[in-house]
This record gives C-alpha cells, sequence and structure tokens, in this order.
C-alpha cells in the first residue's frame, strides 16, 4: 500500500502547496492586466488521491509457459493542470503515482514492488449545464506510464515505459470565493501489461486500471 509518508506523495504535496502559495501573488501581478488576468482564469491546478485497481491478465511467453501476472491494489496521487478556453474546448496535463507489487506466476511469485509515473495530456470538456453549482466534466488522451521497480523489491528488474490512453469523467463544484474547489472523477487507463524487458515475461497482453478518486483543485 502507498503511504503519505512515501517520497512521491510529500514532493506532490509539496507542490500543491506551493501552488496554492503562489495563486494570490499570480492573481496581484495579472490585476493590473486583463488579457493575462483572463488567461489565467482559465487555468486550474488540482492534486487529489485515487484507488487503483488493475486487471489480472494471463498468456503464454515464448517458452509455452502459462503466465498470469496479478497487480495489488493500491491507492495513488494525481496531479492535474487544465486549461479551459470554453466549455467545450480545454486541456489537461496529469501526473499519476502508484506503488504495488506485481506477481508473476512460475517464475517471479514472491512479487515485484513498483512504482507506476503516469505522464499523460488529453482533452477536457466541461460542458455548460449545471445542477446546485456542480459542473460535470469528462476527458480523454494518451501518454506513458514508467513502470520503475524500486531498488529493495523489484527483483532486479529494468525500467520500462508502456503507451497508456486514458478517459475520466466526473463532477466538480467550488466551494470558497472563486478559485478553491472539490473535485471527483472516475478515470480508467489502457496499457500494455509490462514485462520488463524479459522475454520470459513477455505475454503481449492489454491491461487497464481502474481509479476513482478524489481532491481539490485551485482555479487562477
Amino acid at each position: 500500500m502507498l503511504t503519505a509518508t512515501r517520497p512521491g506523495i510529500v514532493r506532490s504535496l509539496a507542490f500543491c502547496l506551493f501552488a496554492a502559495l503562489a495563486v494570490p501573488s499570480l492573481r496581484a501581478q495579472a490585476s493590473n492586466n486583463t488579457a493575462l488576468n483572463r488567461q489565467l482564469s482559465r487555468i486550474d491546478f488540482g492534486v487529489g488521491g485515487f484507488g487503483s485497481f488493475t486487471k489480472d491478465v494471463s498468456g503464454t511467453n515464448y517458452l509455452g509457459v502459462t503466465l498470469d501476472q496479478k497487480t495489488s491494489n493500491t491507492v495513488g496521487a494525481l496531479i492535474q493542470i487544465r486549461y479551459t478556453k470554453s466549455p467545450w474546448i480545454g486541456g489537461e496535463f496529469n501526473y499519476g503515482y502508484a506503488r504495488y507489487t506485481q506477481n508473476f506466476s512460475s517464475y517471479i511469485t514472491s512479487g515485484a514492488q513498483t512504482n507506476a509515473n503516469e505522464y499523460t495530456i488529453g482533452y477536457v470538456a466541461h460542458p455548460p449545464h449545471q445542477w446546485a453549482g456542480i459542473q460535470p466534466f469528462f476527458s480523454a488522451g494518451f501518454g506513458s506510464t514508467a513502470f520503475r521497480p524500486t531498488p529493495g523489491g523489484g527483483q532486479s528488474l529494468p525500467e520500462q515505459a508502456r503507451m497508456t490512453y486514458y478517459y475520466s469523467v466526473g463532477a466538480e463544484k467550488i466551494v470558497l470565493g472563486d478559485h478553491f474547489g472539490l473535485r471527483a472523477q472516475m478515470r480508467e487507463t489502457f496499457f500494455k501489461a509490462p514485462d520488463f524487458g524479459q522475454n520470459y515475461l513477455t505475454i503481449q497482453q492489454q491491461s487497464h486500471t481502474f481509479e476513482p478518486g478524489a481532491g481539490f483543485f485551485l482555479r487562477f
């Protein structure tokens, strides 16, 4: 399980705190510049946590050995930066972090501890209809996930990156002034199950991870 003391979570929270403190300063600097102020008002910075539930996959490697790959459930952190030009036109950058154990039957039954780092960009839309101030949204995009086995429990496996696609649906609501809000969303990421470049672990199977989560965002 991922804990709040892990370096990735600490860095995420520190970055979030820095962003929160920087917002008033940026707004003050932009107060005399209408064009800059308008652009900043289209940007928001979000941070949250999510549950990580990855599909188990099974296949046959080049030796004809049946291999089951099982990934432990865990929790992770998600950082998002969004730019919304209009309700139907917007973009986002996502950084996600989770740490879990991957088990490979017949080979690595004790599990390989792995850090998964997601870097994706995508399209995001905020339909103009709201209910009690709750704003729905949806997004989709692509990028890469870097699977990095840990030095202590990663079974000496090398790092590997996989192409990643995702979609998300959710809702958000401003709850304090014009700048602070809460966000809940359901994300799903799609990628080829990692084999860390080891042919005896290669089964060429697609997997996906469900990521229900919630957090907050700061609107400039």
